[in-house]
């Protein structure tokens, strides 16, 4: 008999995308009888939890649970999610995500064949809405000047890396290395997967295991999501220092050299000549990629919409880095 699964959801005021998430995971090939799917919901204001009740009586064939999240945090969700649940493993999940049918399957055969401790795919990233801007959003967060080296995101092959969207592992996994942190806010799994690797772990990338990720619909939406990414690495680098990546360092560097150049500028030149050589190299190459992509996908927002989208990403993660030591919470 194939291993009892617990797929995990932490959820808040989702009932735009609770829906695709629910009907993908009752699509999936992997047996139904040996599967449960717990959402933890932050105590949601909006219709998440009836459109969930509606699925449940539509579906009764597949086991639901919501339990509540009194705490409105993601890794308070998820470890509220993993003590009620009851699998051998547990496949964490997110309520704007979409796994394919196979997802599952793939995961458990992963972990049969010893590929690593923690394991996860990659993200094919959808817009959150029907706009020229939510469009130009999914773009930029799957664009190497958007998120690197984050391979989980690009064009991936099968392999050991450093972290995995949502990941798969055993309940002897928590029981060896401990919970998801509840004080980090954001980047809990990034947290959760050094500790994987620090414990002699492998934290395992399969190509074939992917699901749709709807990308934030407005710019204040994705500020507001960059800015709590770039508050809370801060804090999980002071922990993990030797963890920093290039691709993290860089938007920090860049928005500290344009504070510092701006105050320089109102008395010395030089400083106002480096300014603006700084925002037209920065801008042109962003405007060149918004071409590029413009014409590649013949969407011609994308010329403004690219780099809109990414600078907006890189700014606010910066800020959001460079403030966290000033202040106690995100």
């Amino acid at each position: 008999m194939q291993p009892f699964v617990s797929v995990i959801v932490p959820c808040y005021n989702e009932e735009k995308t609770i829906r695709h998430l629910l009907s993908a995971v009752f699509a999936q090939t992997y047996p139904r009888a040996q599967m449960e799917l717990i959402i933890s919901d932050g105590l949601s204001t909006d219709r998440t939890r009836v459109v969930i009740a509606e699925f449940q009586t539509e579906h009764p064939d597949l086991n639901v649970r919501v339990v509540d999240n009194e705490v409105k945090t993601i890794p308070s969700g998820l470890n509220q999610a993993i003590r009620e649940s009851r699998g051998e493993i547990i496949v964490r999940l997110d309520a704007h995500s979409m796994p394919i049918p196979e997802y599952v399957e793939r995961c458990v055969a992963a972990h049969q064949a010893g590929k690593g401790e923690n394991i996860g795919g990659v993200w094919e990233i959808r817009p959150g809405a029907e706009t020229w801007i939510a469009e130009s959003i999914s773009f930029a967060a799957a664009h190497p000047l958007g998120v690197g080296d984050a391979m989980y995101r690009l064009n991936a092959k099968a392999g050991a890396v450093d972290t995995v969207p949502f990941g798969s592992f055993k309940r002897t996994l928590i029981e060896k290395i401990g919970p998801f942190d509840e004080t980090l806010l954001a980047n809990e799994d990034y947290e959760f997967n050094t500790r994987v690797r620090e414990a002699g772990g492998v934290v395992w990338l399969d190509p074939s295991i992917r699901s749709v990720y709807f990308s934030r619909s407005t710019i204040g939406t994705l500020a507001t999501q960059y800015l709590r990414y770039g508050f809370w690495k801060r804090r999980m680098l002071q922990r993990y220092p030797h963890t920093l990546r290039w691709r993290q360092a860089l938007p920090p560097v860049f928005v500290l050299s344009l504070d510092v150049l701006t105050v320089l500028s109102l008395w010395v030149v030089l400083a106002r000549y480096l300014l603006a050589a700084q925002i037209l190299l920065y801008f042109s190459v962003l405007f060149l990629a918004g071409l590029e992509l413009a014409i590649q996908k013949r969407k011609a927002f994308l010329v403004f919409g690219l780099p809109l989208a990414i600078s907006t990403m890189h700014i606010t993660w910066g800020v959001g880095f460079l403030i966290s030591p000033f202040r106690k919470d995100g």
